[in-house]
């Protein structure tokens, strides 16, 4: 007779927790908060007032959307193109009201990406990291290209000389390399290599100059206004209006920049929701005071392949290229007030990612003299730097237009999931209207994101296989939440 088989003794279940929770893991509001302004070897100082903070919001928005696409737009919506400004201004408003509750809830340096982390688990704030290192890093570099076009503008109405195409052209565009974009970073790195309040003056400055122009024009322009030039007021009607409102859009793009300061502010649960929301109004007024003046002295038709229209304007209204050179001053300052913002809240993300564990801790090392993170500023410099001297961004600059709706987009969700899932806890700002105005915010953006072309997804698309592929083998293993359960 055979003996029977022995006893099957059951094995232990692992601890290890599965892919999915392993995904959707997500970080305590309280630890996020508690953790603020640590990194390696030191820590973030918090010195930024409220005041520093709308103008480093206001730094990374007002550039070259104003003095480039207002040339792009005005052609499409004619006089009526301070309407799209305002439609454009009211689509921003919706996720800037969410960005404005979070940023108040949740005051750390991640911005969208630790408000998903908090709500939606790793997996979707790693991909809202992802993006945001596509809308600040890609952004830099196409923003410092156009810069060296300005001041290559600048040099030809003072000094009467250019730079040669050669050394102002990457590779592939009649040129070698760009070296003024490459200096606009550069520059703006030594700044913020000398602390966050340092830099925030600096970069005050900055947008008074750029703001002074922008006025500047207006009354020199408002002399010239014609009533005939506002009739008939909207010539392509109700669709021209709307496709000019979505080219517009993306001059609102970088209001979302104080958020990245929550760890280095003052007093981040109060300062940073009316930072976000003064700095919004600022623009949106600047922006209608602006177009209005500008369709008024000019007529709408001339605007068609007009890159330089403000300088142009203000030629035509005094007889004197003089002013022209005013404004290519205030433009050359204004662009680089871009590169400097952005730049900054590109690292301060990478700073909360890397304290994650999700990216490299080389780039949460804090400098304990200056109470910097200068490793991390230096390697981002010369990355956006490289980028925009050698490489034709051509499309993959497009591509941040997705990046930077699909955080918009994510930050409206966040909002809703936090009210229903912690509604106790405390909000020094609480969006209007809950929850129709997110989710207005979410509509919004995704229809954006749906009207931008298929080249752009396509690039989008690569860029996300990419991030997924480093999360996977880097960030699933290696984030803080993933150490604490081994």
């Amino acid at each position: 007779m055979l003996d029977a088989a022995p006893p099957v003794t059951p094995q232990p279940e692992s601890k290890r927790p599965q892919l999915g929770s392993r995904l959707m893991r997500r970080k305590p509001v309280e630890q996020l908060v508690a953790e603020g302004g640590q990194g390696e070897g030191g820590s973030l100082r918090r010195s930024l007032t409220m005041w520093q903070l709308t103008m480093i919001s206001i730094g990374a928005t007002l550039g070259t959307g104003i003095f480039v696409v207002l040339g792009e737009a005005t052609p499409l919506a004619g006089p009526a193109v301070a309407i799209s400004f305002v439609i454009a201004g009211l689509t921003a408003l919706f996720s800037a009201l969410s960005y404005a509750e979070l940023a108040g809830s949740i005051p750390v340096s991640g911005s969208s990406y630790s408000y998903s982390y908090a709500t939606m688990g790793e997996v979707v704030a790693w991909i809202c990291g992802w993006c945001l290192v596509l809308e600040y890093g890609v952004s830099v570099a196409a923003v410092a290209v156009g810069w060296g076009e300005y001041l290559n503008e600048l040099l030809d109405g003072t000094i009467g000389v250019t730079i040669p195409e050669s050394v102002s052209a990457p590779l592939g565009e009649g040129g070698f390399i760009n070296l003024p974009a490459l200096v606009v970073i550069l520059l703006a790195m030594v700044f913020l290599m000398g602390g966050a309040k340092e830099s925030a003056r600096v970069n005050t400055i900055m947008v008074l100059i750029k703001i002074a122009t922008l006025v500047l024009f207006c009354v020199i322009g408002f002399m010239g206004i014609k009533a005939g030039n506002y009739a008939p007021l909207a010539p392509l009607g109700v669709t021209g209006i709307s496709a000019a409102a979505a080219t517009l859009f993306f001059s609102y793009i970088g209001f979302d920049a104080a958020s990245t300061a929550g760890e280095e502010a003052k007093n981040p649960k109060k300062d940073l929701p009316r930072a976000i929301m003064l700095s919004l109004l600022i623009v949106t007024v600047l922006y209608c005071l602006v177009a209005l003046v500008a369709v008024g002295a000019m007529p709408w038709q001339d605007f068609e392949g007009t890159e330089a229209a403000l300088a142009q304007i203000m030629k035509d209204v005094t007889g004197h290229s003089f002013w022209g050179v005013v404004l290519a001053a205030g433009a050359v300052v204004a662009i680089a007030s871009v590169v400097f913002a952005v730049l900054y809240g590109q690292t301060r993300i990478l700073f909360a990612m890397s304290r994650d564990g999700l990216v490299p801790k080389v780039f949460a090392k804090v400098d304990a003299r200056t109470g910097t993170p200068k490793a991390n500023v230096v390697i981002v410099s010369l990355f956006c730097g490289v980028l925009a001297a050698f490489i034709p961004l051509g499309e993959l600059a497009n591509a941040t237009s997705i990046g930077t709706l699909f955080a918009f987009a994510l930050v409206n969700v966040a909002v809703v999931i936090l009210r229903y899932k912690r509604p106790e806890m405390p909000r020094t700002f609480r969006v209007a209207l809950f929850p129709v105005t997110p989710i207005l915010g979410f509509a919004f953006c995704a229809y954006m994101m749906y009207s931008l072309p298929g080249k752009t997804w396509a690039y989008f698309g690569g860029w996300m296989v990419a991030g997924l592929v480093f999360y996977f083998f880097y960030g699933l293993r290696r984030s803080s939440l993933a150490t604490a359960e081994k």
